[in-house]
């Protein structure tokens, strides 16, 4: 592989607020921790405050780690350095979307893996592990219940549960081998035939099967797999869970910044409630609300406590209460000693509106870090883009737009009116002119026809276009195949596709390359061909 960069801007794929954050816009550093630069770092290390309890954190990755039988030794490693104090975290999290699902999913795991790389180099005297936060007590099973390969959608149609990490995977066979076949026949396809197979068919839910498939993917780079959905992990968090329900603390900050950065321009992506944990059993995850009595009920299963009932579930089941989105990320900086968080274009702009709820429990805020965004080409497109004089750059512009470039390009004819036009504007000064000695009140009106009359130019100029595409139909008709390509059903490649096809043409070498072309704190748009 070979990689060139673009901005983020020069994509018109992402938020203005993102991209807002990428340009150091000073209107959100209310809103935002150290830098991502290297001096960033080494601020968010010497200023790192919030205890972890480092050996709750050891015994259960070891606990979740422990069925495995040949587990990498750069995890077995990690997991034993997070028990020192000079070891920190780079986090990213994500849903447990079959298969992995679109592309994104293994460019998050990818950056935090370079990061990691790239903080040990700069700061040889710390250790810096990767760590991938499971989303197990996500409930959104239909957003995670699918995936594409070759265009063709590959789906777990089964009732959704509770916790989607708690899901039973008996009833994936005839989905993994729908996913099998797509990939062909090969040595890697094998390879990652068997992979899947161990995971979802070898596991019983789908929290351990995402472990698996996981590591297999990226054990040998040192990734660590975490699933908080543990009640250990949970009893670290009952202080915030108790304060967080009886005192509505949080509802009040985050709607407070949430303002706050909508004043200063920016759209929020995320809305707090007044009470911002789900109560989680084998069969269902549903909100909890404060009734007018003072009372807590778990909403449409006619179940209630009182406010000491509550105090004593919390103390004695705290793995029964589930964080929401505004919830995680503290729960994530309480149990890890993480330095930075890097996520999708619209997770770095929902942590934006946290910052206040971190300050207010004395939690550190982290580094926040766009994940690298990429789209991946290969020698036949690489070919047909270059026969058509295109560039990858080029490619992010709506495919009409490439079409009339062409052909005026290469067409035979003259398709513009430009040299019309300037006769034509010469002889409406004129009228205009004439008209003003007449009544001075009459020159709009000839303002007026000369407007009407350049669109009607215009609309001829696109007729022309137009007309002289058919003598271009394979040019034309390869520019929307390529379009196609790198953005299916009209959206980045990375969004919608998944990385099986990727992985049966290049191996275990699209890791590496991957790794070795992204460049996390660069924050660039990067096209591998």
């Amino acid at each position: 592989m070979k990689a060139s960069y673009i901005n983020y801007s020069d994509t018109n794929s992402f938020s203005e607020t993102l991209l807002a954050y990428i340009a150091k816009d000073k209107k959100l550093a209310p809103f935002l921790g150290n830098d991502p630069t290297m001096a960033g770092f080494e601020k968010q290390i010497s200023q790192k405050a919030t205890k972890i309890n480092r050996k709750v954190l050891v015994n259960t990755l070891s606990s979740q780690y422990n069925s495995f039988v040949n587990l990498p030794s750069d995890v077995k490693n990690n997991i034993r350095l997070l028990g020192e104090e000079n070891t920190f975290t780079v986090t990213t999290g994500h849903q447990l979307n079959i298969f992995t699902g679109p592309l994104y999913f293994i460019f998050k795991i990818v950056s935090t893996i370079k990061l990691c790389k790239q903080l040990k180099e700069k700061f040889p005297d710390y250790n810096f592990v990767p760590v991938y936060w499971m989303a197990t007590e996500d409930h959104d099973f239909a957003e995670i219940n699918h995936t594409q390969l070759q265009g063709e959608i590959i789906k777990w149609d089964v009732p959704a549960q509770a916790g989607t990490g708690r899901m039973e995977t008996l009833s994936m066979a005839r989905t993994v081998k729908k996913y099998q076949k797509l990939l062909g026949l090969s040595h890697n396809s094998d390879k990652l035939a068997k992979l899947v197979e161990e995971a979802y068919l070898q596991h019983t839910n789908l929290a351990d099967a995402t472990r698996y498939l996981v590591n297999g993917l990226f054990g040998a780079y040192g990734l660590v797999v975490l699933d908080a959905d543990h009640p250990d992990l949970k009893a670290l968090f009952v202080p915030y869970i108790k304060e967080d329900i009886l005192e509505q603390h949080s509802y009040r900050n985050i709607i407070q910044t949430t303002e706050a950065l909508e004043n200063a321009g920016f759209e929020a992506q995320v809305h707090a409630r007044e009470i911002n944990f789900f109560y989680l059993t084998e069969e269902y995850r549903e909100r909890i609300v404060q009734t007018p009595k003072g009372d807590f009920e778990i909403l449409h299963h006619n179940k209630s406590f009182s406010k000491d009932e509550l105090i004593n579930e919390i103390e004695h089941h705290p793995e029964r209460f589930s964080p929401n989105v505004v919830m995680r990320p503290l729960y994530q900086e309480v149990v890890l000693p993480n330095l930075c968080y890097i996520g999708g274009g619209a997770e770095i702009v929902y942590w934006l509106q946290l910052k206040s709820n971190f300050d207010y429990y004395k939690v550190d805020f982290p580094i926040l870090l766009p994940r690298n965004s990429a789209i991946v080409s290969n020698e036949h497109l690489d070919y047909k883009i270059f026969r058509l004089n295109l560039t990858f750059k080029s490619l992010f512009r709506k495919a009409d737009e490439l079409k009339r470039e062409y052909v005026r390009i290469h067409s035979k004819h003259r398709l513009n009116l430009n040299d019309e036009w300037l006769e034509m504007e010469a002889i409406f000064e004129r009228i205009k002119e004439r008209a003003t000695k007449i009544d001075p009140t009459l020159r709009p009106s000839a303002e007026a026809i000369k407007t009407r009359l350049c669109k009607a130019v215009n609309n001829l100029e696109k007729k022309f276009v137009k007309a002289d595409k058919l003598n271009f139909d394979d040019a034309v008709s390869q520019i929307d195949k390529i379009k196609e390509k790198f953005f299916p059903n009209g959206e980045l490649q990375e969004r919608v596709e998944n990385f099986g096809l990727l992985y049966v043409k290049y191996g275990d070498e699209l890791i590496k390359d991957l790794l070795k072309f992204f460049n996390p704190l660069d924050m660039k748009f990067t096209i591998l061909y």
